[in-house]
């Protein structure tokens, strides 16, 4: 009979290894023994502030409240990722967490308005664009929210949000939970990572104390460095900076300025794109940009001419390969975060990667004969969803029509995964999306992109013919009026963060 696991070791802290802590320490209540290894001398880059909605199941799962975590990580809400010069300059739409309009009969919304768009431009002209019939793209526009799951007397979805916090403040609220939990955190930089000569299983890390702390599992959270699954097990890495150049980021915060803004902005620039995160004690900026086709001084003059408020901080400079490990899971050893891989902040995966690899880990947690045929199967479903989310990101670059710097002559024109060219190609037929189960991002994600990028299809769904122009001008007008009334009702962002999930600090600012 097979040993269970009975101690595992977290090398790094930050959101991924306080976030790996905490959930093993709640699937596997008590059963395993869990030591949580960082130094305060090894910084976190801990510039990841914006998720996507997953995280609101996580933190049902664990038991967290989410207004005491957003008051203790100075939290707002976040109704999708407004995109600001991408397609064009002087050009913007949103990625909302929620679809336009509402389905009639079995076609989405957007196949109907597709219709009216490609056979009758001037009434199209007067209906407006698609994102004027999305509740989360109105409210956003309008600065409002509420936690609103239907929109009250009809069938309509209500708003579909994720969160904005500081990671540095959630890592340390996560390390609380998971020390009263029984986690045992040890403080020290790890010197040697000890292999068995008999299978290359880690059998131990060596502190620069002099101190050997041995464990039978062990989660690599190292970040970038990827100590333990690259610098011992030599895992390998795949470069996919051909398809996603952009190589270095300068981060910066600022003082708050404006309204409260429930969304995320990034705008383009002509190396790369800015991002632009608002908490409730600053604002939080970045510009993500390509070496080869800017330096980084002129990358963080052009950050720091974007500022809307004053900075509060010196810039940091942030070098990164976008890409993954060739195997996340190696032995006894899984990496999960930085470590695992690294997909630019573009649409706020990086939480999440943590999030789904935990739970993937969890479905298939090993005993001490660590079965390699449940290993395999780990290592394919994490590559294919990095590929996945890597075709989405792509699409972003490529899909423009930019031509006004090297940089974007080189997306626009450069080859794509043979992955995303057949799900851009299917689309551009009758506007439909192909979507794999395992796909992170739905039809109503491709949809928002391909259309805010400029990517029309030839035509849409022969159902489409179903309806009658006068019967489709009404549900038009009535889904708009449903929709104004009720952005109306909704209370504030700023307002409704006060009310409910006000930080402690914000009340003696």
């Amino acid at each position: 009979m097979a040993r269970p696991v009975e101690h595992i070791l977290i090398l790094g802290g930050g959101t991924a290894g306080w976030l790996s802590a905490t959930m093993m320490s709640k699937v596997l209540e008590g059963q395993a023994r869990i030591t949580l290894v960082e130094s305060e001398d090894i910084g976190t880059v801990g510039v990841g502030e914006a998720t996507i909605p997953p995280i609101l199941n996580l933190f049902l799962f664990l038991g967290l409240n989410e207004d005491e975590v957003m008051r203790h990580v100075q939290g707002t809400f976040k109704l999708g990722i407004e995109f600001i010069d991408w397609r064009a300059k002087g050009h913007a739409y949103t990625h909302t967490f929620g679809g336009p309009g509402n389905p009639l009969g079995i076609l989405p919304f957007y196949q109907y308005w597709l219709r009216q768009v490609q056979r009758s431009p001037e009434w199209a002209a007067k209906t407006g664009s698609l994102w004027d019939y999305s509740f989360n793209d109105l409210a956003a526009k309008a600065n409002k929210f509420a936690r609103l799951k239907k929109i009250p007397d009809t069938q309509m979805d209500g708003l579909n949000y994720a969160l904005h916090f500081d990671a540095g403040l959630l890592a340390r609220y996560l390390r609380g939970h998971c020390e009263r939990n029984g986690v045992v955190r040890r403080e020290g930089k790890v010197r040697n990572v000890n292999l068995r000569a008999s299978d290359g299983f880690i059998e131990s890390l060596t502190l620069e104390s002099g101190e050997t702390l041995t464990a039978d599992f062990f989660i690599d959270c190292s970040g970038f460095q990827g100590l333990l699954i690259e610098g011992a097990l030599k895992s390998g890495y795949e470069d996919w900076r051909h398809w996603l150049p952009c190589d270095r980021a300068i981060a910066v915060p600022c003082a708050s300025a404006g309204p409260l803004k429930p969304y995320t902005q990034a705008r383009a620039h002509t190396a790369g794109w800015q991002w632009r995160i608002p908490l409730q004690h600053r604002t939080g900026n970045g510009h993500v940009f390509s070496s080869p086709f800017m330096g980084a001084d002129e990358a963080q003059r052009i950050l720091m001419a974007n500022l809307d408020g004053e900075p509060l901080a010196e810039p940091r400079l942030l070098k990164f390969t976008t890409g993954r490990r060739r195997q996340s899971w190696i032995r006894n050893c899984v990496a999960l975060g930085l470590a695992s891989g690294f997909m630019e902040p573009l649409e706020s995966t990086s939480i999440h990667l943590v999030q789904s690899g935990l739970q993937r880990l969890m479905l298939c947690f090993p005993d001490m004969d660590f079965p390699q045929a449940e290993i395999d199967e780990f290592n394919r479903a994490t590559r294919h969803e990095y590929e996945l989310i890597r075709d989405f990101l792509v699409l972003h670059y490529k899909a423009t029509e930019r031509n006004d710097s090297p940089f974007w002559d080189y997306c626009r024109t450069m080859d794509v995964p043979d992955s995303l060219a057949h799900k851009m190609d299917y689309f551009a037929s009758r506007g439909r999306v192909l979507i794999e189960e395992e796909d992170l991002f739905k039809e109503m994600s491709w949809i928002q992109v391909l259309l805010g990028q400029g990517v029309m299809p030839k035509g849409c769904s022969p159902l489409s013919d179903t309806v009658p122009a006068d019967q489709l001008h009404e549900y038009f007008q009535g889904i708009r009026q449903i929709l104004d009334h009720t952005v109306n009702s909704l209370p504030g962002h700023a307002d409704y963060v006060a009310r409910h999930c006000r930080a402690p600090d914000m009340d003696r600012a």
